[in-house]
C-alpha cells in the first residue's frame, strides 16, 4: 500500500486542502504531519500571541483528523530532517505540502526537494492554497511582478478559479507513527488578554457569520473604527485554516458592494505574496529607496517607546497601539494610522514598526506586514509615496464621536464626542480631569515639516 507524507504549514485545515486531497487521491494511506519549526524561534518570529492561536489550530485540526479515523503527527527541530525522517519510518513514496514565497521557505522547498530525490522519493509543492492566485501567475510585459495594484487587480479579477474541494470523509494513517503531544496555549507567557481562538472550526463559524451579518455592509463601514466592522478573517488566512480560493467563491456568490470590496481585499493579500515572492529581500529592505536617513538616538527611542505604550498624546494612534495589545489584532484603519504617524509624523524606520507588530499581531504574515508597512512608509508600491495621514483629521473621519478612543484609552473616557480627539483644546478644568493623559509628543505640523524637509521638500 503506498504511503504519502502531508506536510502542513501554513495551511491548517481540511477544507480545501489541495495536498491533502492528491495524497489521499494517490495513495492509501496518508501521514499528516506538522513540523514545529525551531528556526522560526531562532529567528525571532516565534510570537506568543501566533503560537496560542497556533496550537489551538493544530489541536482543532487533529481533532478533525480524528473525526475522520486519522491523527496528526506532531515533531519539532528541522523541518527537512524530521520530514526525512518520517517519509523513512512510513515508507512513504512523496510529499505533498503548499508552496510559500518567504525566501525562508523557498530555501526550505529546495532542501527538501533535494534530500527527497537523493533518496528517491518525490516532493509534490501546491498552487492556489494559501492564495487565490499563484504568485507567479500574473506578470505584465516588461516586469516579473505587478509594482501597482490596480492593474494587477484587472488582471487578477479575470482569472478563473480552481473550484474549492471539500473536506474528506476518511483519512488513514499507517501505524506506528510516533507523535509528540501537541503544543498548548496554556502557560505561555506574555500573551495579549482578548486574544481570540484559533482553529478552523473557530474559523469557519466566523466565516459563515460574517457572509451572513456582516460583509453587506463592508463597503460603507469597513473603516469604522469604532464599528468594527471587518471580517477579523486575517488570523485564519494567516494559519491557513480558511482558504482564500474558497472565500473569494463564497463572497462572489454573496455578491454586492460588501463581497466585491471583500474580495478586492482578498486580491491585495496576493499582491503582496507575488511581490514578495519576485523580491524577497523587500521583506527587511526598501522596495523603493527614498534614501531615508530616519531619525534615531535618545529622542526617536523616546518618541518609539511612547507609541509602543500607546501615550503619544493622539487618541485615536493611542487608542489602536492599545488594541494591539490588548487583542493582538488591530483594525486596519488603525494600522494605517498607527504606522503613518511612526514613520511620518515621527519620522523613524519602518522596520522597526513592523517589528513591533509581528511581535503582537496574531495575523503578523511576513508578505503583508512588511509591504504594508513599505506601502505607508513610502519605499513600497505606493504611488504616492510621501502622503502622510492626519491623526485628527483621520479620527474625526472614521470616529466621529469618539467611541472608539474612549473604548480604549480610559483617561479621556469622561470627554464627550469629537472633542475626546484633541485633548490639548479643552478648557483647564477638563484637561485638569485627564491629566494622567499625556500631551502629544509632537506638534503634527513640526513633524510635517520635518518629514517633508527629509524627502527633499516634497
Amino acid at each position: 500500500m503506498n504511503v504519502s507524507v502531508v506536510l502542513f504549514t501554513s495551511d491548517l485545515r481540511l477544507h480545501d486542502q489541495p495536498p491533502l486531497r492528491a495524497a489521499l487521491d494517490g495513495s492509501g494511506e496518508v501521514v499528516p504531519l506538522f513540523v514545529v519549526d525551531r528556526a522560526v524561534a531562532a529567528a525571532g518570529f516565534a510570537a506568543p500571541n501566533r503560537l496560542a492561536f497556533l496550537a489551538d489550530c493544530l489541536r482543532d485540526l487533529d481533532t478533525g483528523l480524528r473525526e475522520r479515523g486519522g491523527r496528526l503527527v506532531v515533531r519539532s527541530g528541522d523541518v527537512v530532517e524530521e520530514v526525512c525522517r518520517v517519509v523513512c519510518e512510513a515508507d512513504a513514496d512523496e510529499v505533498h505540502m503548499a508552496a510559500d514565497v518567504s525566501a525562508y521557505a523557498r530555501l526550505r522547498e529546495g532542501r527538501l526537494r533535494r534530500a527527497l530525490e537523493g533518496e528517491g522519493r518525490r516532493l509534490h509543492v501546491h498552487d492556489t492554497v494559501t492564495t487565490a492566485v499563484p504568485p507567479g501567475g500574473l506578470t505584465p510585459a516588461s516586469s516579473d511582478h505587478y509594482a501597482v495594484f490596480t492593474p494587477y487587480f484587472l488582471q487578477w479579477s479575470r482569472q478563473p478559479l480552481r473550484d474549492a474541494l471539500g473536506a474528506p470523509r476518511t483519512v488513514r494513517v499507517p501505524d506506528p507513527i510516533g507523535s509528540e503531544e501537541l503544543p498548548s496555549r496554556r502557560g505561555l507567557p506574555g500573551l495579549s488578554p482578548g486574544l481570540a481562538p484559533g482553529g478552523e472550526a473557530a474559523g469557519r463559524r466566523r466565516l459563515t457569520a460574517w457572509l451572513r451579518d456582516g460583509v453587506a455592509a463592508y463597503e460603507d463601514r469597513h473603516d469604522d473604527l469604532a464599528g468594527d466592522a471587518t471580517s477579523r478573517l486575517s488570523p485564519h488566512l494567516h494559519f491557513g485554516t480558511l482558504s482564500p480560493v474558497e472565500l473569494v467563491h463564497r463572497a462572489r456568490r454573496k455578491g454586492g458592494a460588501g463581497a466585491d470590496a471583500f474580495v478586492r481585499q482578498l486580491a491585495w493579500r496576493d499582491f503582496h505574496r507575488q511581490v514578495l515572492a519576485a523580491r524577497p529581500d523587500a521583506a527587511d529592505s526598501d522596495y523603493r529607496t527614498k534614501q531615508d536617513r530616519w531619525r534615531s538616538g535618545r529622542a526617536a527611542r523616546k518618541d518609539i517607546e511612547a507609541w509602543r505604550e500607546g501615550r503619544t498624546g493622539y487618541p485615536v494612534v493611542d487608542a489602536a497601539m492599545r488594541q494591539l495589545m490588548y487583542e493582538g489584532w488591530m483594525h486596519n484603519r488603525g494600522r494605517l494610522l498607527t504606522a503613518s504617524f511612526l514613520t511620518k509624523t515621527l519620522y523613524i524606520d519602518w522596520r522597526v514598526g513592523a517589528r513591533h507588530f509581528l511581535e503582537l499581531l496574531v495575523d503578523g504574515d511576513l508578505a503583508n506586514n512588511q509591504l504594508n508597512w513599505q506601502w505607508v512608509a513610502g519605499t513600497g508600491t505606493d504611488t504616492r509615496p510621501n502622503r502622510v495621514l492626519d491623526p485628527v483629521a483621520q479620527a474625526r473621519r472614521h470616529d466621529p464621536d469618539g467611541a472608539y478612543v474612549r473604548r480604549w484609552v480610559p483617561e479621556l473616557a469622561g470627554i464627550e464626542g469629537p472633542a475626546v480627539h484633541e485633548p490639548w483644546k479643552l478648557s483647564a478644568p477638563e484637561r485638569a480631569a485627564c491629566a494622567s493623559y499625556p500631551d502629544p509628543v509632537v506638534d503634527l505640523s513640526e513633524g510635517l515639516a520635518r518629514f517633508r524637509r527629509a524627502r527633499g521638500g516634497e
